[in-house]
């Protein structure tokens, strides 16, 4: 069979039979995707680190009748630093299993593979907030998705003044007077408003190069996990 070379980041792995694994991998033109990686387990393995969850490679694989099988691996990225640290771990695990479940299989999936590899990348070799991370990660998948929020007007009036309420009904920001009569609607500072804004608009290699206060951060975490677990309609909890 013939084998092509396939990028992608590995979701997930499961052991299957006494030395190989099953993986999820996310890739950019298949969308996700499941793989078998034949001794995988055995410690000496030449798939062993490119069958691990987060990491990131080019792999020479041909597709079965239900699966992928890989031949061969060439990892690029493996984010060590996410299996040394159980918090980093466990926001990295949690996204792993949102971006599962918001892709399907012969999906385009760029985008999202790129915002993921970015935000592991982040995760992985920064100190930053990881709450911040996380409330960046949904709003920005979120607009991915479908769900941008309209941020430059009220979403009700077109009025561009005073837009202190975020509406998780209407998707967007509303003014003082519109925001009061929406039950749905989240008083937000300008410093929220302004991580929204970015968050949505901003070049993904920049994503994450910007910090607020706490008070806002708490708002801004407040505003992203509810939002996204309205447009997603369920509860993600970590």
């Amino acid at each position: 069979m013939a084998s092509t070379k396939i990028s992608g980041v590995v979701l997930s792995e499961s052991n299957m039979g006494d030395f190989d694994k099953m993986l999820t991998i996310l890739t950019p033109n298949f969308g996700k995707i499941s793989c078998v990686a034949k001794g995988a387990r055995r410690p000496r393995s030449a798939l062993l680190a490119g069958s691990q969850i987060f990491c990131f490679g080019e792999y020479l694989m041909y597709k079965g009748t239900n699966t992928y099988h890989i031949n061969s691996v060439e990892p690029i990225e493996v984010f060590y630093n996410i299996r040394t640290d159980l918090d980093k771990l466990n926001v990295a695990v949690h996204i792993n299993k949102i971006v599962q479940e918001v892709t399907g299989e012969n999906q385009n999936c760029f985008n999202i593979m790129q915002l993921l590899l970015n935000t592991l990348y982040v995760i992985s070799e920064t100190d930053k907030n990881l709450d911040l991370v996380l409330s960046i990660f949904k709003l920005r998948l979120l607009s991915i998705l479908g769900f941008r929020p309209n941020v430059n007007e009220c979403v009700n009036c077109k009025g561009k003044e005073d837009l202190i309420y975020f509406s998780l009904r209407d998707n967007g920001v509303k003014c003082k007077n519109c925001g009061k009569q929406d039950k749905s609607s989240i008083t937000i500072s300008e410093s929220t408003y302004n991580a929204i804004k970015y968050t949505i608009t901003a070049p993904p290699k920049k994503l994450f190069s910007f910090s607020i206060k706490d008070e806002s951060l708490e708002e801004f975490k407040l505003v992203t996990k509810l939002y996204f677990n309205e447009k997603l309609e369920k509860e993600y909890k970590i």
